[in-house]
């Protein structure tokens, strides 16, 4: 069931649906399709940040616990060929990079809930071609389940009548011990390449070892003040593979995906000012982990990354799974 959250700045009504399964509940705003809470059995707080108003996502939490997209994470300078045509995206990034998608964004929109069930919800958003400079008319759909053991799958999916490039990811920020950082969390990356970036977030080239570097997550280790990277993972295929592991508190998180990188952001730039989130306090620096699992950064101008190119017609799935065990 949905019922009214707060009303959108062109007057749009946005809703909130609650799911509950496994001991576990969750609940996603029609606004950017967002998680705004989710809590597990015997856990009394939420382990996502999220705020109580729709103000807030539209100031300093816009990307928490939204679906980005079309494409996440970033394209350098604005640009990217489709079929040698080259398509000039919102530089919402320093002027400098598009990041999210800029205006484009599919965070910043009102989704449908199209399906609604105790423990399932479906949202629909259509995106019309040329909005942001991405081409085509896409059909977007994502899904959030709780399993019978309570965790959370997440699932996108997308259609375009036209060639373009389609790569969303979920941006969740997560704090499993709900203290103020991630002091007191560990985390370990099933990865042993990842993509060293210049001053904008732009991957400098081809992936490279994280051994010897403070990239290294290879084995559990408290989270490092620099660290907002694609991590590679193995070449996808039909079966959800574990990427990350965090820890704090008795509590785990095991991230279980189909795509061929995650991203994970240290949240050392929060900061949610008056901004109230869950238990009434704002968010300061590294007060989440952001784990993205997605396809590289910059892709649509590196030939060599595994690609996101979405032939018309064709529908692209994206599936992650985050489960949650204690003790």
């Amino acid at each position: 069931m949905t019922k009214p959250f707060d009303v959108s700045p062109n007057g749009e009504q946005v809703f909130v649906c609650e799911l509950r399964a496994g001991g576990a509940r969750a609940r996603i705003l029609s606004w950017g399709a967002t998680l705004q809470d989710y809590r597990v059995a015997g856990v009394d707080h939420s382990l996502v940040l999220g705020g109580e108003t729709l103000a807030a996502y539209l100031g300093p939490m816009r990307y928490f616990g939204a679906i980005v997209g079309p494409v996440a994470n970033r394209i350098a300078n604005g640009q990217m060929r489709v079929n040698g045509e080259i398509n000039h995206l919102d530089t919402n990034e320093n002027g400098r990079t598009t990041l999210h998608s800029g205006c484009a964004g599919f965070d910043g929109h009102n989704w449908t809930f199209t399906k609604v069930s105790e423990a399932e919800c479906e949202l629909t958003l259509n995106h019309p071609d040329g909005l942001g400079g991405f081409p085509g008319n896409q059909v977007v759909t994502a899904t959030y389940r709780l399993d019978a053991s309570g965790a959370l799958e997440i699932e996108i999916k997308g259609q375009s009548d036209r060639d373009t490039y389609f790569s969303p990811a979920f941006h969740g920020y997560w704090n499993l011990s709900g203290r103020s950082n991630l002091s007191d969390h560990s985390l370990t990356v099933l990865a042993d390449r990842y993509l060293p970036v210049d001053a904008d977030q732009i991957p400098l080239g081809e992936p490279k070892t994280v051994k010897g570097t403070a990239f290294d997550y290879t084995s559990p280790h408290g989270i490092g003040p620099v660290l907002d990277h694609n991590f590679c993972l193995d070449v996808p295929t039909m079966a959800l593979q574990t990427a990350c592991r965090l820890e704090a508190s008795g509590i785990t998180l095991d991230v279980q995906t189909d795509q061929p990188g995650v991203q994970i952001y240290n949240g050392a730039h929060i900061d949610t000012g008056a901004f109230k989130g869950h238990e009434g306090r704002a968010y300061g620096k590294f007060a989440g982990l952001a784990i993205e699992p997605q396809f590289w950064p910059d892709t649509p101008n590196h030939p060599s990354f595994p690609s996101n190119f979405l032939s018309a017609g064709r529908t692209s799935t994206h599936r992650t799974c985050f489960k949650v065990s204690r003790g």
